[in-house]
């Protein structure tokens, strides 16, 4: 009945991409590339966790 007050992990999850993203960009415009490759990892692996909650959600 309430179902709209309970909030959308999908949402949650791609904020939380973007900011992996943003923070890799700056690792890389640093020059640390180390830094920059965990934290695309990092930001692949939620892309991951999206995506998968997006096909459940299609079924």
């Amino acid at each position: 009945m309430f179902s709209f007050l309970k909030p959308d992990p999908i949402k949650k999850l791609r904020k939380g991409y973007d900011a992996k993203l943003e923070q890799g960009m700056q690792a890389q415009r640093k020059g640390d590339i180390k830094s920059y490759a965990i934290l695309t990892d990092e930001a692949e692996k939620i892309w991951n966790e999206i995506e998968a909650l997006e096909a459940k959600k299609a079924k």
